[in-house]
């Protein structure tokens, strides 16, 4: 009787890997979308093309390129005043695991309020309205997506700020500059109408609204996008963990507690 021999694949389109000839679980030849990543990227590919090959299966222009590098040093640390860094300032200073205070800022930033959610929302919004002033206008009018999801419906227009007053400074700041990278496209339109926008919306711009103006410009989905701004946002989180692991309890930020009687005070 014939037997099948039924060997475990994996399905991947990004990435193929070629064995050592005496290691089978050792990697001779790594292809990235098939590009030669340690015989021919590694020391000529800079960070955000690897970014951009995985996401999107090409290599970027240099245009491409330097608008997802403006774009992730402006994200790189959304500071200790963000939720998604707070919270990994306080696993850090708690004396939490490197990859708990990482899941923290992950789960805290995730939302729908300056967070990843926010993004994908904002980034279907621009899918759909583009460039088109009276489309948003009709967006920001109408009544919140109602279709099933495990998120409850969006309580502000994606991409702007709820509790701002004006257009945060580092907003604009970050606008205008990829603005000049992308000539053209979402984010010139936007330079041009924020304001307008910000009517319709009855709040200012926000950090989130920008980043999705910049991923829909560079082609990604709204669940890449969503991805990227998560893991862009992460090495601020990451340093303030470190330290305020180093500061101590007793040096945290914006909330100090002093106790009557404080053990430590009584030791000797």
């Amino acid at each position: 009787m014939d037997t099948v021999k039924q060997t475990e694949q994996i399905r991947t389109r990004i990435w193929l890997e070629e064995p050592e000839q005496d290691n089978p679980f050792a990697t001779k030849v790594a292809y990235c979308h098939g590009y030669d990543v340690y015989g021919e990227m590694l020391g000529n590919a800079r960070w955000v093309e690897m970014l951009f090959l995985l996401f999107r299966g090409e290599a970027p222009t240099s245009t491409q390129a330097e608008l997802l590098e403006t774009l992730a040093v402006a994200l790189a640390n959304p500071g200790p005043r963000d939720p998604s860094v707070h919270a990994a300032m306080c696993g850090g200073v708690g004396g939490s695991t490197a990859a708990s205070c990482l899941m923290a800022a992950l789960a805290v930033g995730a939302g729908q309020l300056s967070g990843g959610r926010e993004v994908f929302l904002a980034m279907n919004v621009w899918y759909r309205c583009g460039s088109d002033l009276t489309a948003w206008q009709r967006e920001f009018e109408g009544p919140p997506d109602a279709a099933p999801s495990i998120w409850p419906p969006s309580e502000h227009p994606p991409g702007f700020d709820p509790h701002g007053v004006s257009t945060a400074s580092t907003v604009k700041q970050t606008l205008i500059q990829l603005a000049g990278i992308c000539n053209g496209n979402n984010l010139a339109w936007l330079e041009e109408n924020f304001a307008h926008l910000e009517s319709a919306a009855n709040c200012p711009l926000a950090m989130s609204g920008v980043a999705a103006a910049a991923f829909v410009d560079s082609g990604f989905t709204p669940e890449q996008g969503e991805m990227l701004y998560l893991l862009l946002r992460l090495p601020g989180a990451a340093a303030h963990a470190l330290e305020q692991w180093q500061y101590g309890h007793k040096r945290f930020p914006f909330f100090t507690i002093e106790l009557e009687n404080d053990p430590a005070r009584e030791m000797p």
